[in-house]
């Protein structure tokens, strides 16, 4: 009886260190291959196996009605092509770990979101996680050089900052439509069609994208990190989160993600060289802990 949830956190740090590793594999592919272009691909083998898995697990995908058709080409434009837009294009100008950092926020935007648009309430603990990681954030994206960057912005927040912020604004839209808009819909449907919708939207964009393309650039590393992204950090991550959800609960589950900022950086370091700045550290443990604060139920 006990080895159940132990498998079940082993799988939840693995999703964890799954999605750490996208970041580093993004960064590979978006120094090589055009954004659009990456972006389809990674869906291309995201979708042809979550298709085999709603088939297998639930005999195929359901019919949709108006609604669930509306609902899930939003979150198909939002979770899937607007992020994986900023996502690959911030990766093209931002080292892994930092765009890392940045994903850490996902659930304060998505808090402060659902205070806005539906009134939910955010008692004094959560407003103090917020303040926590906003600070936390502020020392990551300034790398702890206040001052410069109150002289000039461009100091310190570039383009793929601004990429980085609209991906979790886009990935913090998914997560208020999937709670809110989605109605009769299992997780793997909801996701698999939302997964088509985007698939076909990117692949409008890598349309126009084609014409910067070099074959040449398509090394084993690239093909290698383009199907670590389709397979790991998509198909398994998500079934393997979900299961999490069932077995334990969501919030419960949730807490997992403080792990992926840790280990994207880790592995940055580790496979990429990248440096890691002490502002990184104590800004990056200031938002996992303003999260985690934020995330208590109370």
């Amino acid at each position: 009886m006990h080895s159940t949830p132990l498998k079940t956190y082993l799988k939840l740090v693995c999703v964890a260190l799954f999605w750490g590793g996208t970041f580093i594999a993004g960064r590979i592919v978006a120094k090589e291959i055009p954004h659009m272009i990456a972006a389809t691909l990674r869906f291309v083998i995201a979708c042809a196996l979550l298709l085999i898995l709603a088939w297998r697990m639930e005999g195929g995908l359901p019919k949709l009605n108006r609604q669930q058709i509306h609902a899930t080409f939003a979150l198909g434009a939002t979770g899937i092509f607007l992020y994986n837009i900023c996502f690959f294009a911030a990766l093209e100008r931002m080292p892994a770990g930092r765009t890392a950092l940045f994903v850490a926020l996902n659930p304060i935007v998505t808090a402060l979101a659902l205070a806005a648009l539906f009134h939910e309430k955010l008692g004094r603990v959560k407003w103090l996680g917020i303040l926590i990681a906003f600070v936390g954030a502020s020392i990551v994206i300034t790398r702890g050089e206040f001052l410069a960057t109150l002289r000039d912005i461009s100091h310190s927040v570039g383009l793929g900052e601004l990429l980085m912020f609209c991906g979790v604004c886009a990935w913090a839209a998914y997560t208020i439509l999937g709670r809110h808009a989605l109605k009769g819909l299992s997780p793997i449907a909801a996701t698999t069609y939302a997964a088509l919708w985007g698939l076909l939207l990117l692949s409008f964009g890598a349309i126009s994208q084609v014409s910067q393309l070099e074959p040449g650039h398509f090394s084993l590393k690239v093909i290698a990190a383009i199907v670590y992204l389709g397979v790991f950090g998509t198909v398994i991550g998500f079934v393997w989160y979900y299961e999490g959800v069932k077995a334990i609960g969501a919030t419960r589950t949730a807490v997992f993600n403080n792990l992926v900022p840790v280990f994207g950086v880790s592995f940055g370091a580790l496979v990429l060289h990248e440096p890691i700045l002490i502002s990184m550290v104590v800004g990056g443990l200031m938002v996992v802990a303003g999260v985690s604060l934020t995330n208590r139920q109370t």
